[in-house]
């Protein structure tokens, strides 16, 4: 094997990218365990299993920009790693009733959003124009994540913590709103490209 033919693997398999591949993964386990909402052991092996997920979508951007390991997979692969877990869990949580009657409306807008937003991405990229990820959208993420964890531990964890699920919804909510403020920010930049030409 060549030396230049090396260095792209290398790129590929580094850390941060690996922790990427890794959150993916974990979806579906996340999902699995959430599959028996009754079983409270599995409700806090979920939380577990997401809580690793949402630790590496903090450790590998930051490890990329520090180590200076940053690829185009790597930027490609990330939000969309956020966006399965974020929808699929949202999905089944729907599903075994913990977001109900109108915080459906807070997931509903949530998932939309990621819709748009990835549509925008892709409209944006061919005219070689790129929206930097604001801080408010690093909150909006941070929100959502903490307020998933609340509603995974649901059930379970309101014999720990009375009021988890009212909790849980009431960051859902928020995280609504952020979502809907950030999304007009993509907003803006398509509509700003359609008209000019």
């Amino acid at each position: 094997m060549t030396q230049s033919s090396a260095r792209p693997r290398a790129r590929i398999f580094n850390l941060p990218n690996i922790l990427t591949f890794g959150r993916v993964l974990i979806v579906p386990l996340v999902v699995a365990c959430l599959f028996w909402p009754d079983e409270y052991p599995l409700r806090w092996t979920a939380l577990g299993l997401f809580t690793l997920a949402a630790v590496t979508d903090f450790f590998d951007g930051y490890l990329a920009r520090v180590w200076e390991q940053q690829s185009e997979l790597g930027r490609m692969l990330d939000p969309i790693a956020d966006k399965l877990l974020v929808s699929a869990v949202l999905m089944i949580l729907v599903a075994d009733g913990t977001i109900k009657s109108w915080s459906l409306w807070a997931a509903i807008v949530i998932l939309c959003r990621e819709i748009l937003v990835s549509g925008l991405r892709e409209f944006l990229a061919e005219l070689k124009v790129s929206v930097p990820v604001s801080k408010v959208a690093k909150w909006k993420t941070t929100m959502q994540l903490i307020a998933l964890g609340f509603l995974i531990a649901g059930r379970a964890g309101e014999e720990v913590l009375p009021g988890t699920v009212r909790i849980g919804l009431g960051l859902l909510w928020l995280s609504a709103l952020l979502t809907l403020y950030t999304g007009w920010d993509y907003m803006k930049a398509g509509i700003k490209h359609v008209v000019e030409e």
